[in-house]
């Protein structure tokens, strides 16, 4: 081994990791970091892996599930915070993290980020619907108060109910309404009232204080409570200007305790004053109706149908000796109308029946046959005289009527000779006569006028 060889000391990954480890573990401990939450993880076994990152630069980081327990809101990307822990080397992947121990929200305190993404969470499940919100009864007669034994809002909600009405039977749930145990207690006081028969509202109380001392009431397990609660809720939690998720999920919110009491019972005073005025009314509004009444009474009495109730009964008698009268009469021309319709339908019917129309076709028929033998008859005189009259005129101008008179028809073949020159001597003509005919030779010929003139 050479001298530089025996004077390098080398290291192993681990070696080098360990002492990195070593070194940013001791001198980045219990720091802020401020960034924006990003690739956020949360695996099965409950802690959450995310990423802090700025415009330059990111740190990878993680918040181990006994830590998240306590933390108000819910962590999620894009949120901005200051993170407080401890830088770590994760020796196996040789990456370097922030534990972190504590997680606040830049610009909005954590109570109140958690307060914000629980009203929306629950809103988009319907919780706040106001169709759902169930109106108070009228006089209720059992009252359960879910409040803190000793606080000044128990004062305040005995004194005005027994005020206004010292009957009434009210059911105390004594719970914690500050703390780490508060939420569970109103919990299970109000599962414990909706279990009394026949209560009629439930007060959901506390006095005024800051954020921190009202957040028992911001708890979700409280508001589903308060949702599944069969019996109506009103919530009287802090003063008017508090706002709590209880007051958006109950029946009715209550600016203050006091005003709960208020709102749950009338006054009696005011009530036993409106029974009066009532009473007094409904006694005028019958005394008017009586009035009436006995007017009515008074007029029906002086009717001719109470003072002489047989006249209806002889009225109708005579009309029934009327219309007795009048009956069989009606009865008789309706049944003449009746026969003189049937008559008609009945000659309608006959000149409609296939029989008679057929008779008065074959006289038709007949008429007609009658008609064309005398024109045939006609027409065969008349046509018979006009062949003969035809006959004569063709007979007077025919050739042989000429013929018979004397004269001849001299042809060549089928030529008929009208002057001498059209025959030489030899040829041999055909003369025609009235009776036979004579084959002739010509000898000579000679020309000359008509009727054998030269």
């Amino acid at each position: 081994m050479s001298l530089e060889e025996a004077h390098r000391r080398v290291l192993t990954v681990s070696e080098l990791t360990w002492r990195i480890k070593e070194r940013l573990e001791a001198e980045f401990t219990g720091l802020w970091v401020e960034g924006e939450i990003s690739n956020l993880r949360s695996p099965t076994s409950g802690h959450i892996y995310f990423t802090l990152k700025d415009e330059t630069a990111q740190l990878k980081a993680v918040l181990f599930r006994s830590r998240l327990r306590h933390l108000r809101f819910e962590p999620t990307d894009g949120l901005k915070v200051f993170a407080f822990g401890t830088l770590d080397v994760y020796a196996a992947r040789g990456e370097y993290q922030l534990v972190v121990e504590l997680l606040e929200p830049q610009g909005i305190g954590a109570l109140q980020l958690a307060f914000e993404q629980l009203k929306a969470r629950l809103d988009e499940e319907g919780l706040f619907d106001p169709s759902r919100k169930r109106p108070l009864p009228l006089l209720p007669q059992r009252i359960g108060l879910v409040t803190s034994p000793t606080g000044a809002a128990i004062r305040d909600i005995l004194n005005i109910l027994t005020r206004r009405f010292a009957n009434l039977h009210i059911l105390i749930a004594a719970v914690r309404v500050q703390g780490d145990e508060a939420p569970r207690e109103i919990v299970e006081a109000i599962q414990s009232l909706n279990r009394v028969p026949d209560l009629d509202v439930i007060i959901v109380a506390r006095g005024g204080g800051s954020l921190e001392d009202l957040w028992a009431f911001n708890d979700e397990a409280v508001a589903r409570a308060i949702f599944a609660s069969e019996v109506p809720v009103i919530s009287a939690v802090g003063h008017e200007t508090d706002s709590t998720i209880a007051d958006f999920v109950a029946d009715l919110r209550a600016p203050t305790p006091s005003a709960a009491a208020e709102l749950v019972v009338r006054e009696k005073e005011t009530l036993v004053r409106n029974v009066v005025q009532l009473r007094s009314r409904l006694r005028s509004a019958m005394g008017q109706r009586l009035d009436l009444l006995q007017e009515r009474l008074v007029w029906l009495q002086s009717r001719r149908v109470l003072t002489d109730p047989g006249r209806p009964l002889r009225d109708l008698a005579r009309r029934l000796d009327d219309l007795a009268w009048r009956l069989p009469l009606a009865l008789r021309r309706q049944g003449e109308r009746a026969g003189g319709r049937f008559q008609n339908a009945r000659d309608n019917l006959l000149l409609l029946s296939p029989l008679a129309t057929i008779t008065n076709r074959a006289k038709i028929l007949e008429q007609w046959r009658d008609r064309l033998e005398r024109a045939g008859r006609q027409d065969v005189l008349s046509r018979t005289a006009r062949f003969r009259g035809a006959v004569g005129q063709l007979e007077s101008l025919s050739p042989l009527a000429v013929l018979s008179r004397g004269y001849s028809i001299c042809r060549v073949g089928e030529r008929v000779v009208r002057s001498a020159r059209e025959a030489a001597p030899g040829d041999m003509v055909n003369v025609l006569l009235h009776r036979g005919e004579l084959e002739c030779r010509v000898e000579s010929s000679r020309e000359g006028k008509p009727g054998g003139e030269v």
